[in-house]
């Protein structure tokens, strides 16, 4: 079967410049939402731990609780709070912080332009109160911003009405509020060693998505994708391969199955250009659900190396080839 490489030297390599950066490892939370980017959760969680990271930012409190031995503090982005020692749960609308659970510890997020979760900043001295009267401990407020991997001034925007937000926020002479906005982009463009707690995602798993314009750190991809050899067999001077024979032979030539497919979570392009993979080898034909073809005999190959290189070929962005990685492929660590 398809397995993944994690290179661990390049997660802890990405992991270092982050902290140098931000002057301390305590200010990152780590993102291991959606199985670590596609990366494994636990298996990430582990080397995470064994860095020296403290703090991690998940989606659900399933994830939580799978991760909950490495980490002293989890932030979960959303899910229905409730009471918990190691969890806080983001709010995003009213209506959680009326389903949160009473004592549960909480994370109050506001939009500031993102428009997508969120209170509006018009809602905050609802919000504030409301919190109160539930019994809820706040322990951040948090926002998020829409284009900071963009060459643009919005990021500037955002942040001026984020600190509309905090200084609101502390006129209700609230204690321990820690305030974080930074995600990679933003850690990556701006000064980061005044902030509490940046989420880190991508910048992590070794991507940096801004323009290239900006002078941002050294990162190394640390997941690269591999299949195994099927079957080979040659291929005549017009014989046709796989689904519809899309791909006819130009000449002989010897053509392999690699045990890699949609099934697997790997893109059915509908591109006009075969992906060509990390070994410059094109796909030839249809991706099938578990299978493609390829010429080569080699008993295995590296389908992807970069994934951002690769998500250009197929018009997407490098966290959907990633993320769309199923759970069930082995994930290894060199």
């Amino acid at each position: 079967m398809a397995f993944i490489k994690i290179n661990k030297q390049n997660f802890f390599h990405n992991l270092t410049q982050f902290s140098l950066k931000t002057g301390s490892k305590d200010s990152i939370g780590i993102v291991l939402k959606d199985n670590a980017y596609g990366h494994g959760l636990e298996l990430m969680a582990k080397l995470s731990y064994e860095f020296g990271l403290t703090k991690a930012v998940v989606r659900t409190y399933r994830e939580a609780e799978v991760i909950k031995p490495y980490f002293k503090e989890i932030l979960i982005l959303g899910d229905v709070a409730r009471v918990d020692d190691i969890c806080s749960f983001t709010l995003n609308s009213l209506d959680d912080i009326v389903k949160a659970e009473k004592g549960s510890t909480v994370e109050l997020k506001v939009d500031t332009g993102m428009h997508r979760n969120g209170i509006d900043m018009s809602e905050l001295e609802e919000a504030l109160t409301l919190i109160q009267k539930r019994e809820l401990n706040l322990k951040g407020v948090m926002t998020h911003n829409r284009s900071a991997d963009e060459l643009s001034s919005e990021l500037f925007w955002q942040q001026k009405k984020f600190r509309e937000v905090i200084g609101e926020t502390m006129s209700h002479n609230l204690k321990n509020i820690r305030f974080h906005s930074f995600n990679s982009a933003s850690a990556l463009r701006l000064n980061c060693k005044n902030q509490e707690f940046i989420r880190l995602g991508i910048g992590a798993y070794g991507y940096s998505e801004l323009p290239t314009i900006y002078n941002t750190l050294d990162l190394k991809p640390v997941l690269s994708i591999w299949a195994k050899k099927v079957s080979t067999r040659r291929f005549k001077k017009g014989q046709r391969v796989g689904y519809g024979g899309a791909y006819t032979a130009p000449k002989d030539i010897t053509i392999s199955t690699y045990d890699l497919g949609y099934g697997d979570g790997w893109i059915r392009s509908t591109t006009r250009e075969p992906f060509v993979t990390a070994e410059f080898l094109p796909i030839l034909g249809r991706v099938s659900m578990d299978y493609i073809s390829l010429e080569s005999s080699k008993d295995e190959v590296c389908i992807v190396d970069n994934a951002k290189d690769s998500a250009k070929q197929i018009g997407t962005i490098s966290y959907e080839v990633m993320t769309r990685l199923g759970r069930n492929i082995k994930r290894i660590i060199i």
